[in-house]
């Protein structure tokens, strides 16, 4: 699940996340962990010009500090970044940060990469807007070696150069799952040829399977053999029968029919369902979060 609180944009915060914070985050990490949930994600942002705030707000949590902060209350649950802005940084700096954390959190650490949106952050930080999507390619090229079992890392590219340069500690996974965001036709692209895992951004139901048969066909004619993960963000949820507006877009009911809805995407090959709760407070979200754990879940088996 992508985790409340650390972002809040109006499309989809609830009004009590403006009042949440650490104990929350916390509390709502633990609750999914116990639910049997894959992982929890965290968004990023370095900063929201004026123009987009009135929508995009300007909470963001850093994702770094702050799946490390939830890797030391919990054990088993994964942590994705989803998705980090890698352009933004050079590839050396993240390799650092999540090198780091993956170490910290005894290998549960996924980084989900994305080219960003916001031209006023690339151009805050010297960055070319318009080159984001080749940056991204070549900084996903340089993080797969700064991340791998090497000390000493080398890539040599257009827009990064480095070698002889050590890096500890080293992650604990021997290979990091690098997952590749966006719906663009060039992400999906990407996604395909550079990724262990594709998330979906505001694709809906009916867009899939064209989008995943895409994706599928780059990697057969590219001659990729590996296995990739493919995941999709669902409607809005709630689990039973709510008392308040939920939205018409929201998936509500019985467990069972909850279940057989999402069911619909294993027929398109899609791997993981990232799940986002409607609920108007924290209590009732973890309360959302067992339930599905509970009695939504096992009917996807």
């Amino acid at each position: 699940m992508q985790l409340p609180v650390q972002s809040q944009s109006t499309i989809y915060a609830e009004a009590w996340e403006s009042g949440a914070g650490p104990a929350d985050l916390v509390e709502i990490a633990r609750a999914a962990e116990r639910a049997g949930f894959d992982y929890v994600a965290s968004c990023d942002h370095v900063a929201i010009p004026r123009r987009l705030a009135p929508a995009m707000s300007t909470v963001w949590y850093d994702p770094v500090a702050t799946l490390a902060y939830l890797a030391g209350v919990t054990t088993r649950v994964r942590l994705l970044s989803h998705v980090a802005i890698v352009g933004l940084r050079h590839p050396l700096v993240t390799a650092k940060q999540y090198a780091t954390l993956d170490h910290l959190c005894g290998g549960r650490l996924v980084l989900g990469v994305g080219a960003g949106h916001v031209r006023e952050e690339f151009e805050a930080l010297g960055v070319d807007f318009g080159q984001r999507g080749a940056v991204l390619d070549e900084a996903i090229d340089a993080l797969r070696v700064a991340l791998g079992p090497d000390e000493f890392p080398a890539h040599h590219g257009k827009a990064y150069d480095f070698e002889g340069l050590g890096q500890r500690p080293r992650p604990v996974q021997e290979k990091v799952p690098l997952w590749v965001g966006g719906s663009s036709p060039a992400a999906v692209r990407r996604a395909a040829l550079k990724g262990d895992g594709w998330l979906p951004q505001g694709d809906p139901r009916d867009r899939l399977p064209a989008q995943i048969a895409r994706l599928l066909r780059l990697r057969a004619e590219a001659g990729i053999e590996d296995p990739l993960t493919i995941g999709a963000i669902t409607e809005p949820l709630y689990v039973g029968e709510p008392g308040w507006d939920v939205g018409r877009r929201t998936i509500s009911g019985a467990p069972e029919a909850i279940a057989e809805s999402l069911r619909a995407y294993r027929a398109m090959g899609v791997h993981q369902i990232q799940v986002r709760f409607r609920s108007r407070s924290r209590t009732e979200l973890t309360d959302q979060i067992a339930a599905f754990g509970a009695e939504v879940a096992p009917r996807l088996d």
